[in-house]
């Protein structure tokens, strides 16, 4: 691992205090222990030493991390930064939550440890996140409170929603509307769905019919592009998409990384680490082992049978499917093996979404393109523009 910036989805409890339908995770009660805290910072910052990599981004996720309550957070925020400064290396804290839990006593450590931002997620329509009591529309009107109420204290939300059949029905337009208009905000994120839970065993109700899927995100994306691009609304990921095409750095979301075996990896409230939040929830024979355990986590992560997969799958989807002759291999790189293992019992096969990407993509390119035109007409213009007036001189 080469790069100057490596990720750590750090699940601080898989404890969680609403009842979504499509949650895939294993909800536990255990919780990161205060004590621990210290020798769980050591080990990582070791591995960034002999790695080489100045930063740490550290993702807060569960379960519902606020569950832990702000205290919590402002100590651990405390002792791994101290740790970090006295080694010459530096953390940056993301926290993703349901809001359920938010209130005012937040706000300190939200502006201090996490630079005044959080992510949360929500749908349209919202059938399947669901309080315990109350159901899915009193979720939504609590979560609606308490995003209101943050946005108030002046923190910046970016919200994920995760389609599912009633989006495909309701269709892009209100989908787009409720988010921009109805919330209120400039910065959201689309998911495609993903089933989770042991392999093979994918939900019905979840799964989405490609065609269908394919042409709302393409519709959901020429939206914005009229609307929301030229307006200060983000969308992801569409809007990394645009600036992948039109040749500028992007930030693509993790299931098109290069290799996301090279990028990041999740480590539960017990120590277990696994490539991502999705595998170390749900998915036993993928665990690399345990933080707390083994006093070296570089050589966990080079020794891992089970990490070895992950490094051989952009080889082997090469090898033995047509990722090989796309021309969108660069940008997908097969897709997201957790998906891919949870709906085909294997990760050794490309994203079962491969044929809605491609259609992103195509959309994507389509769009970027005619911004490279629309930036070089004026350019073209001036040229002729002097080269006439040259003529004229000469003459």
């Amino acid at each position: 691992m080469s790069e100057r910036v490596f990720s750590v989805i750090l699940l601080p409890t898989s404890d969680c205090n609403v009842a979504c339908d499509y949650c895939f995770e294993r909800k536990e009660a255990h919780r990161l222990s205060a004590a621990l805290l210290p020798l769980l910072t050591r080990r990582l910052l070791d591995h960034l030493e002999k790695s080489r990599i100045e930063e740490c981004e550290i993702y807060w996720q569960g379960g519902e991390a606020m569950i832990m309550g702000p205290a919590w957070f402002e100590s651990a925020g405390a002792i791994m930064n101290a740790a970090a400064a006295e080694r010459g290396r530096r953390f940056s804290h993301y926290l993703q939550t349901n809001l359920i839990s938010y209130s005012p006593s937040w706000n300190e450590v939200i502006r201090r440890m996490f630079n005044g931002s959080l992510g949360t997620s929500m749908d349209y329509p919202n059938f399947h996140r669901k309080l315990f009591k109350g159901g899915a529309k009193a979720y939504t009107e609590l979560w609606t409170k308490r995003l209101h109420e943050a946005k108030a204290a002046g923190i910046a939300l970016g919200v994920i929603a995760v389609l599912h059949q009633g989006s495909l029905e309701a269709g892009p337009e209100k989908f787009y509307r409720y988010f921009t208009e109805e919330l209120g905000l400039t910065d959201f994120q689309v998911n495609t769905p993903f089933p989770g839970g042991p392999a093979k065993e994918v939900e019905g109700g979840f799964q989405l019919d490609s065609d269908a899927l394919a042409k709302f995100m393409v519709d959901l994306f020429d939206i914005w592009m009229s609307e929301g691009y030229s307006s200060g609304v983000s969308v992801g990921p569409f809007d990394a998409l645009i600036d992948h095409f039109k040749g500028e750095q992007a930030r693509l979301p993790c299931i098109w990384k290069e290799n996301c075996s090279n990028q990041f990896i999740s480590i539960d409230a017990k120590g277990t680490v696994a490539q991502c939040d999705c595998w170390v929830t749900s998915y036993p024979e993928y665990f690399f082992g345990n933080i707390f355990h083994e006093p070296d986590l570089t050589q966990m992560l080079k020794t891992s049978r089970a990490r070895r997969d992950f490094v051989e799958r952009p080889k082997r989807l090469v090898e033995d499917q047509d990722c090989l002759s796309c021309r969108y291999l660069a940008i997908c790189h097969g897709g997201c093996p957790v998906r891919t293992y949870s709906a085909l019992g294997t990760m050794m096969a490309k994203d079962p979404y491969c044929e809605v990407y491609k259609a992103v993509f195509a959309c994507a390119e389509a769009h970027a393109n005619e911004i490279m035109r629309s930036l070089a007409a004026p350019i073209v213009s001036l040229r002729k523009s002097h080269e006439r007036e040259a003529l004229k001189f000469d003459s």
